[in-house]
């Protein structure tokens, strides 16, 4: 290939332009050798013949490489085609952050953008740099891994111009590192690290006409780090620009602290200060801008504030630094005044304010800063002369001693700025970020400007040798020959500043000259360096200097040079300071080599005046300005040498700051002095072009042939592809595992595949044009022959039905003639016969009307004569059943009340309970007559039968004589008839009329008709109206119900959230109180003794200790200490008094009595009761004698209504009243068991507070052992220990028998309720007889009625004691493996059934104990577990089934629906769940959420790798564009292997037998937590937005639908949740063309944010020769329609991952029964009694 073989028609050049530097250009005519002029075509069409002088124009990169992320990927590698990416990227893209190599170019947008947020930072954490897009947060991953991975030091170097956005960038580095790397240790160092930074900004940025916040100092922050944590940092300083303290240029600012404090003047704390407005003072209101537009001051100082709190400086030292910097303040507002106008003298005024208030804020004398501001102290061999100082010299002293002063007080923030962030322990690994100056060239160019530009020829050094040493090290590894690279040494330029007699040389020596000025160093410099190729005199006359530098020629004026490089201040001014009372000050003056002290002062305009120096010694010590800065960057050079570094450059893409606005002139300079463009040389000048050879195949497949594919390795199949290609060895080089490319060779292969395509595609086309063109005429000619068929056809068919209609008309006619003639004849037959019959109906109608008004006349008597005889009838009677009625309720009213009188005492009840057996014996006597009627009914029944034969024969013969009627009324009727014939004639005016009539009724039966269809329509109406009105209201409803669930999910989210903040502050908790535990057994010392003691006792201890009761009452304790206040209040004089008076008393033995005698007691209360019962009964039995005396009286069967008929039957109320008196007897009766039973139960507890207090003095019995035995360890103490052992057995073994005497009598007092509770249920499933009887049955029964035996009530007896041994054995130690067959939920329902005897016994604070246990050793295990999803699912089932179950089972009656009889028997009593319902609701809660956290750790590395990098549909890859940087290994994994992980998730959920509804919210926010992923991923990288990923992403999409509808998952929401991926996967397909593409893209993106629209659009890549690239016209105009469309709501563009759905645990009743479970013996709960 020819040189001018790429400059043929039609492709494309650069050519230099004034105003966009490059302009882009269209050959029109092809290059030959020897042509002088190049025929070009500009984007406006014009044309131009561009003269060729030296060299042709660069060529332009295939648009396929245009905006590559990495520049060196271009094809053509120089200036035109760098601008050309980066302003491509940042206009259309919106892409600030772009690779060249080993550098990342950062543009400053002058714009917040969505892509710093937390979700970024742990998008980019753990990725590759190739992964993701450019980004600073790629860039310090890759800084962090490296230093993780190698353990050697890593630094980031950003650098640019001010306004650039290096401080934004540093500070974005620094929270990337405190965010991933965390803190180790001190949990405050990360916010500390943070702080650092707005206390930097205060004291060391300022606003300039390039930037509202910029850096005038250089920084270098080295961030510590010790096992991947932070530890600490330490921050270094360089080059503070003091000047800017007193003089600022038009438009610029002091630094940011003088305008805080002058913004927040009105404070308090500030009062004293004497501050005011900013434009009070001299020092900030000289470059007439006060206030910046961007900033808010007095918010500024709060933070400053409050990051100085963070560093930890007081209050007070804070205060007293804002004192001094308000006192510089003041002394730049001293007014000097001269006493002449010669200026010989000056004076300042005693009475001047700001001399006031500096003295008083510093606490100098105001008449030593009068004396040593006009005057000066000279000092000879013998005398000391005071010299009067010039206004101006004055005025220069003050400026001085302001900028030292603000010098001062900069370092000593710095220093404690570095003390709150050393770290004690120290660091292993550190990385710098150095955020430096970049390379200045003003129109003035000063001392500063010489010193910046010093450091960046350095940095440049060492960015040149770390690229080519890098180049070499690629070069070396492939194996490829290696040419040296020549590149642009800086290194002369360097020696012309620092080399010996260079510029700082000869500056220094200038200023140790007693006569030194600027112009005598400008001479030196002439003389010295005018030879030099990097020095140049400028043409003007002035005194100043040229210096070529990397970036361009600088010219720098030499007037202040000298001085500032002295930085002289006056002496006694600085004495007078470092007198002050003020503490701080005086730290700030206490060394005296900060600066050179001099004894006057010479400003600029007395540079020519000299004066000799007093102390020459110092002068010489003191080193200048220079010689610390060379010293420290050479320093700096050292650190960053022996880091790696990683270089961000930053740039400012315009001069207005306005954003997204791209100024080519301003970015190329940047450009060149950053050096991005001496890269771009170094690498174009070698092989830029690299790709490895699976990459090259996938990408160039189409152009290797068949036979070069037969290759055996990759890199032979390149090999021979290349050398068919390229032809030229020279233009490419083979590595080991890459292919390396000359400058153009990619954009050479680019063309020829998109030939290749472009043909196969041609070749496409023409295939399936012709298959196309063939398939429509075969469509067509089969069409005409059909056409023609159907047309010959319908030809014949036509004739044929012209002779059929030929001879049907001959027929019709014929036939038709037929018709009509009969039709007159049956017409006229039909007259006669419809004549006969209406007058023979006529004639009918009449006689039949005749007949039913004579019968109807006969009826209507009848009814009358029976209605007034019952009316008769009724009146009677009803006046009788009143009297009677009356009669009787005022007997039974007087009965009730006798009853009523009796029913309030016990002693009836027997005598009611014989009234029943009475009431029996009268229902056996109504049975018994009711059996003789039923046999007199059995007789009259068959008499009736017998009669019924009777009446049968006789309607027989009836039949036969109406059957000889019937033929006598056949002649009547044929008389008739004739009768019918002759009165015809008469009758047919009759029937005339009548027809008449009728029409008439017809139309009255139309209208009628038509009204009740305007009804029928009128209702319809209203019926639609009613619908839709009831529509709107079912709307409205739905409406406030979704405003209900979402305020109802809203208040579940809050709760979780504090929930989860709960667990976090206890998780917290826990890790403290585990430190300090183990702290203090790391300092715990037993005695060998003491440890044997204390290991022989402990079982003992264990056995007689119990737990203590969370819920005691105060007058428990009360009683408790009253009762013990003997015992620990009497003197103990030593300890053998104390073992005699422990042995002696036997308290043991007291109590045990006591204990005896409450039981005597008991069982005497329960025998008096036992007696009251009996006279009960037998005073029941004399009252009941009454009503059978009564009975007597009367008739039972009168009494029970047995003799009376049917009608004459009353309703009998006596029955109803001794029901009702039997229940007022019960009622009172259980009443009475209550009140004994809570009498008990108090008993009962006294006892337990005995045994309680028995047992704490068992306590300090056992405390006083261990005592004794430290104090004397002799045979006669054991023997007495041995003795005190066995007795507290015996009495162990008597209070456990006292305690089983207490359970017997608790259990016959559930006895007596469980008796009452029976005759309850008896009396609602029976009548009131059997209710009656019932009731006697089981009161005539001893009242000591025991349990029923065999009947289980599902529930586990325990003791407090083994409370520990419960947990252990179902929580801690519990694992179902060991017991296959068994529950998954199995601990639950052991837990409830303990609660449940808790609950029985009325324990309330053992059940809360045990449940509190249980709570507190869950969340031990899920601590050890955390990472355990099976064990985290068990727990998380068997929290909600223990919540259910006391739900289920509790107090509430809404839960009770699903409950069957047998369960409604096993509720709650006593102890009220709802607490306890709260604190495991909380706990399931953060059970839930765990178990999302454990997914969620499982499925993160997986679900990019899966769901973006897995290609299941092979050959889309190679349509990725190339120049990306992306990883070349396989996917780590892939979709199959993501489904099977949601697989299993999915099965554990069900083995554990979760609720349904909480499983499908969990794998609702597994698949937020994919689609969130995958949208961030697909958001941040470029090379994810194509056609082929976005069908390779839908058909992900597409399986894990279908994996949810094969689980059965698909009302789980669990789809929802993918549709933003949906869209977006559908917005990578659509066409985007046209505007009414837009439009559809807009209703098809209803879920997608607009950032995450036009992010997808801006970073969408076309297929290369296939699609047209997104103009920017459509995605604004997208843009603008969603902005529309959205209202301008405000949106996030990244999902927030972290976002947790609110959880709710649905209630669903166990269907298993408590007294069915069955409990495996590998649990060991043995020592549980089932009941």
């Amino acid at each position: 290939m020819a040189a001018g073989d790429p400059y043929v028609q039609g492709a494309r050049v650069w050519i230099p332009d004034c105003a966009e530097v490059w302009r882009m250009a269209e050959i029109t005519r092809g290059y030959k050798e020897g042509d002088t002029v190049l025929h070009l075509r500009l984007e406006d069409g014009s044309a131009l013949a561009y003269p060729i002088k030296f060299q042709l124009p660069p060529l332009c990169n295939p648009d396929c490489l245009s905006g590559a992320d990495d520049l060196v990927a271009l094809s053509y590698l120089h200036e035109p085609a760098v601008l050309h990416s980066l302003r491509r990227r940042f206009l259309e893209g919106n892409a600030i952050y772009t690779y060249c190599g080993i550098i990342l170019v950062a543009i400053n947008p002058y714009k917040p953008l969505p892509i710093y947020e937390e979700e970024v930072i742990y998008a980019y954490s753990g990725r590759e740099i190739g992964d993701m897009d450019p980004h600073i947060f790629a860039l310090a991953e890759e800084a962090y891994k490296q230093m993780v991975r190698f353990g050697k030091n890593q630094s980031l170097i950003i650098s640019g111009e001010s306004g650039a956005g290096k401080t934004v960038s540093a500070k974005y580095a620094m929270r990337y590192f405190t965010t991933v790397g965390g803190c180790l240790g001190d949990s405050s160092m990360e916010g500390k690290v943070l702080a650092s930074s707005p206390v930097m900004e205060a004291f060391g940025n300022a606003k300039t006409t390039r930037n509202d916040n910029s850096s005038r100092f250089g920084k270098y922050i080295e961030i510590g780090f010790s096992q991947a944590h932070v530890t600490g940092a330490t921050i270094k300083t360089y080059l503070l620009e003091k000047s800017r303290v007193t003089f600022q240029a038009k438009a610029e600012r002091n630094y940011h602290i003088f305008y805080q404090l002058c913004a927040s003047a009105t404070l308090p704390e500030l009062q004293g200060l004497g501050l005011r407005g900013a434009e009070s003072f001299h020092y900030t209101c000289q470059g007439q801008c006060t206030a910046a537009q961007s900033t808010d001051d007095a918010a500024s100082l709060d933070s400053t504030r409050h990051a100085f709190l963070l560093l930890g400086v007081p209050e007070a030292d804070q205060l007293e630094l804002f004192s001094i910097l308000a006192a510089i303040l003041h002394l730049g507002n001293i007014v000097v005044r001269g006493r002449d106008r010669r200026g010989d003298g000056c004076f300042v005024e005693p009475a001047d304010e700001a001399l006031g208030l500096f003295c008083a804020l510093l606490g100098i004398e105001a008449s030593q800063v009068m004396r040593w501001l006009c005057h000066r102290k000279l000092v000879t061999a013998g005398e000391t002369y005071l010299k009067p100082l010039s206004r101006q010299q004055a005025l220069d002293s003050r400026d001085a001693l302001a900028k030292h002063m603000y010098g001062q007080v900069f370092r000593w923030m710095v220093s404690r700025v570095n003390r709150a962030l050393r770290s004690v322990e120290g660091h292993r690994t550190s990385i710098g970020i150095l955020d430096i100056y970049g390379f200045e060239m003003f129109e003035l160019n000063s001392f500063e400007q010489f010193c910046i530009n010093y450091a960046n020829e350095k940095l440049q050094q060492l960015f040149n040798m770390h690229v080519f040493k890098l180049e070499q090290e690629e070069y070396v590894t492939e194996e490829i020959p290696w040419v040296f690279i020549d590149f642009c040494d800086n290194q002369p330029c360097i020696e012309l500043i620092e080399g010996r007699l260079g510029i700082l040389d000869l500056l220094n020596e200038e200023c140790k000259m007693p006569q030194g000025s600027d112009g005598s160093w400008a001479q030196k410099l002439y003389q010295t360096h005018l030879g030099s190729s990097h020095f140049q005199k400028p043409k003007r006359p002035t005194d100043a200097f040229v210096v070529c530098h990397f970036a361009g020629k600088v010219e720098y004026q030499c007037d202040g040079f000298v001085e500032k490089n002295r930085d002289a201040v006056p002496e006694e001014l600085v004495g007078l300071l470092r007198a002050s009372k003020s503490a701080l000050l005086a730290e700030l003056f206490l060394e005296e080599g900060d600066g050179p002290v001099s004894r006057r002062s010479s400003g600029p305009r007395m540079a020519g005046r000299t004066s000799r120096r007093s102390l020459p010694g110092s002068q010489k010590s003191k080193k200048s300005i220079s010689s610390q800065f060379k010293a420290s960057l050479n320093r700096l050079m050292e650190v960053l040498g022996s880091t790696t570094p990683h270089y961000i450059r930053c740039l400012k893409p315009n001069d207005g700051k306005q954003p997204f606005v791209f100024d080519s002139r301003r970015a190329v300079e940047q450009l060149r002095a950053c050096g991005v463009l001496e890269t771009i040389r170094i690498s174009a000048s070698g092989y830029p072009s690299r790709r490895t050879y699976q990459e090259f195949l996938e990408r160039y497949r189409a152009l290797v042939s068949r036979e070069e594919l037969m290759g055996t390795t990759e890199k032979q199949i390149c090999s021979l592809a290349l050398e068919r290609l390229l032809q030229d060895p020279s233009r490419y080089q083979c590595g080991k595992s890459k292919v390396f490319f000359r400058a153009g060779q990619v954009a050479y292969l680019e063309e020829l595949r998109y030939r290749r395509l472009r043909a196969a595609c041609t070749l496409l086309q023409r295939h399936l044009r012709g298959w196309l063109a063939r398939r429509r005429f075969g469509r067509a000619r089969a069409a005409a022959v059909c056409l023609q068929r159907h047309a010959r056809g319908m030809l014949a068919r036509r004739f044929t039905r012209m002779l059929r209609r030929t001879r049907a008309a001959v027929m019709l006619q014929k036939t038709l003639r037929m018709v009509l003639a009969r039709r007159s004849y049956l017409r006229t037959r039909q007259a006669a016969i419809t004549i006969q019959a209406f007058a023979r109906g006529m004639f009918a109608r009449r006689l039949y009307r005749q007949m039913v008004r004579h019968q109807k006349a006969v009826v209507i008597q009848a009814a009358v004569r029976g209605w007034l005889a019952r009316t008769q009838y009724a009146r009677l009677r009803g006046a009788i059943i009143y009297l009677q009625c009356c009669y009787r309720r005022v007997r039974a009213c007087r009965q009730l009340r006798q009853l009523r009188v009796e029913a309030r005492s016990v002693e009836h009840y027997k005598q009611l309970h014989k009234g029943m057996e009475i009431k029996v014996i009268q229902l056996q006597c109504r049975l018994d007559e009711q059996a003789q009627e039923k046999q007199q009914l059995v007789e009259q029944l068959s008499g009736l039968n017998a009669a019924h034969a009777e009446e049968v024969q006789r309607l027989r013969a009836e039949m036969q004589q109406l059957r000889e009627d019937a033929a006598r009324d056949a002649q009547v009727q044929q008389l008739q008839e004739r009768l019918a014939e002759l009165e015809r004639h008469s009758v047919k005016s009759c029937l005339g009329q009548e027809v008449e009539e009728l029409r008439q009724r017809l139309v009255e039966v139309e209208a009628t008709k038509l009204q009740l269809g305007e009804e029928r329509d009128a209702l319809v109406q209203r019926v639609l109206e009613q619908s839709q009105d009831l529509k709107e209201q079912h709307q409205r409803a739905a409406r406030d119900s979704q405003g209900l669930l979402q305020e109802l999910e809203e208040e579940r989210a809050r709760y979780q959230s504090l929930v989860q903040e709960y667990t976090r502050l206890e998780q917290g908790y826990e890790n403290l109180r585990d430190e300090v535990a183990f702290h203090r057994q790391s300092t715990l010392r037993r005695s060998p003794s003491t440890e044997s003691f204390l290991g022989s006792e402990s079982s003992y201890l264990s056995s007689m200790s119990t737990a203590p009761s969370r819920d005691g009452s105060d007058q428990q304790a009360e009683g408790l200490e009253e009762h013990w206040q003997p015992v620990l209040e009497g003197p103990q004089p030593s300890g053998e008094v104390l073992l005699n008076a422990g042995v002696g008393q036997d308290p043991f033995e007291k109590a045990y009595l006591l204990l005896l005698g409450q039981f005597n007691t008991v069982s005497e209360e329960l025998a008096r009761t036992r007696e009251e019962l009996r006279r009960s009964k037998a005073s029941t039995e004399l009252e009941e004698r009454k009503p059978l005396d009564f009975l007597k009286r009367r008739n039972i069967a009168e009494m029970l209504g047995l003799g009376r008929s049917p009608e004459k039957v009353a309703v009998d109320d006596d029955l109803k009243h001794a029901y009702d008196a039997v229940q007022v007897a019960n009622r009172l009766l259980a009443s009475q068991l209550r009140e004994e039973k809570q009498q008990h139960e108090e008993e009962v507890e006294g006892l337990h507070l005995d045994i309680c207090s028995l047992k704490q003095l068992s306590q300090q019995q056992a405390a006083l052992i261990q005592d004794l035995q430290r104090h004397q360890g002799q045979e006669g103490l054991q023997h007495h220990v041995l003795q005190l052992k066995e007795e507290n057995w015996e009495l162990t073994q008597k209070l456990e028998k006292q305690e089983r005497t207490t359970q017997k009598l608790q259990k016959q007092l559930r006895a007596y309720a469980k008796q009452i509770q029976e005759l309850t249920v008896k009396r609602e499933a029976t009548g009131p007889a059997q209710e009656l009887a019932a009731s006697a049955v089981v009161l005539s029964r001893s009242p000591m009625v025991p349990s029923l035996t065999g009947l289980s009530q599902a529930m586990l007896a325990w003791r407090m004691e083994d409370e520990g041994r419960i947990i252990k054995a179902i929580i801690t130690d519990y694992k179902p493996q060991s017991s296959p067959g068994a529950l998954p939920d199995l601990p639950a329902y052991v837990l409830f059934l303990c609660f449940r005897h808790a609950d029985h016994c009325s324990d309330e604070p053992r059940a809360r104990s045990l449940l509190d246990a249980a709570i507190d050793a869950i969340k031990r295990v899920m601590k050890k577990h955390s990472d355990d999803f099976d064990m985290v699912a068990l727990w998380l089932a068997n929290t909600c089934r223990l919540l259910n179950c006391l739900r289920q089972y509790g107090r509430d009656e809404s839960y009770w629906q699903g409950n069957t009889a047998r369960q409604n028997q096993h509720r709650l009593q006593n102890v009220d769940p709802q607490s306890s319902c709260r604190s495991l609701d909380a706990l399931a809660v953060q059970l839930y959420q765990q178990l999302i956290r454990t997914a969620e750790k499982r499925l993160k590395p997986m679900i990019v790798a899966a769901m973006l990098e897995s290609e299941p549909i092979q050959g889309l890859s190679s349509s990725c564009p190339p120049g990306h940087r992306r990883s070349l290994a396989a996917p780590a994994h892939t979709l199959p292997e993501l489904l099977q992980q949601l697989g299993s998730f999915h099965a554990v959920l069900d083995r554990h037998r979760l609720a349904p509804s909480v499983g499908h919210q969990a794998l609702r926010q597994l698949f937020f937590l994919i689609s969130g992923t995958t949208l961030n991923y697909l958001l941040l990288r470029k090379d994810t937005c194509s056609w082929s990923r976005g069908i390779q992403l839908r058909y992900n999409i597409s399986q894990l639908e279908q994996w949810l509808r094969a689980e059965g998952l698909q009302q789980s929401g669990a789809r929802e949740v993918l549709e933003p991926l949906v869209q977006a996967a559908q917005l990578l397909q659509v066409k985007k063309v046209t505007e009414e593409d837009a439009g559809a893209l807009c209703s098809l993106c209803t879920v997608l944010s607009p950032q995450q629209v036009v992010k997808i659009l801006r970073a969408y890549t076309p297929a290369v020769g296939l699609e047209e690239r997104i103009s920017p016209s459509f995605i604004s105009s997208v843009e603008k329609r969603l902005q529309d469309q959205y209202g301008g709501e405000a949106s996030h563009l990244l999902v927030d991952t972290s976002h947790l759905f609110p959880v709710h645990l649905p209630f669903t009743a166990s269907p298993l029964h408590l007294d069915e479970l069955r409990i495996p013996d590998a649990l060991n709960l043995a020592f549980l009694v089932r009941l």
